[in-house]
């Protein structure tokens, strides 16, 4: 498909995700994790999806809203800068969108209907990018990006974080 990102298409820290993802087709990998989800967040009660691991930590319910967030965050940068536009995009502080989604009062079906309808649209989004648009980049953050490395980081911070999900809460 798009092949894998080189390491001058992110800054580094992003490969932590980036690295997570195998193969090249990041398209497939996305659809995939659709229904790996959905299955994994199925077995989740209400009362589960109220657990912390620690008593610092976050909920389920705010992890999963954490990955729902950072997957729009992550996939308007790939639709700005697959567009074509030039302006640089500001950066994303999770812990600002955290505090802001108050997530523990969303009950547990709503935070999965929201993941299944935010990936859906990160798949249409990526389902029909012009080719050119994969090789398009931009600064976010202050740091170079290209829209397929942003691709792979929508990918890999999923499996990131449902890896937690599975050996932290589960």
């Amino acid at each position: 498909m798009i092949g894998r990102p080189q390491p001058i298409e992110a800054a580094p820290n992003y490969f932590l995700y980036i690295d997570q993802v195998a193969g090249d087709d990041v398209l497939a990998v996305i659809e995939s994790q659709l229904e790996e989800s959905l299955s994994l967040f199925a077995g989740i009660s209400e009362e589960t999806s109220q657990r912390r691991y620690a008593p610092d930590k976050w909920s389920i319910r705010q992890l999963l809203n954490h990955v729902t967030d950072t997957e729009r965050a992550f996939a308007f940068r790939a639709l700005w800068f697959s567009r074509g536009f030039a302006t640089s995009l500001p950066g994303y502080d999770q812990n600002i969108a955290a505090a802001g989604a108050e997530a523990d009062s969303v009950l547990w079906p709503a935070h999965v209907e929201e993941f299944r309808s935010v990936r859906q649209s990160t798949i249409s989004l990526f389902r029909n990018m012009p080719a050119e648009g994969w090789t398009r980049s931009g600064i976010a953050s202050d740091n170079y990006i290209t829209v397929r490395a942003q691709a792979f980081i929508i990918a890999g911070h999923a499996a990131h974080h449902l890896k937690i999900l599975r050996e932290r809460y589960l």
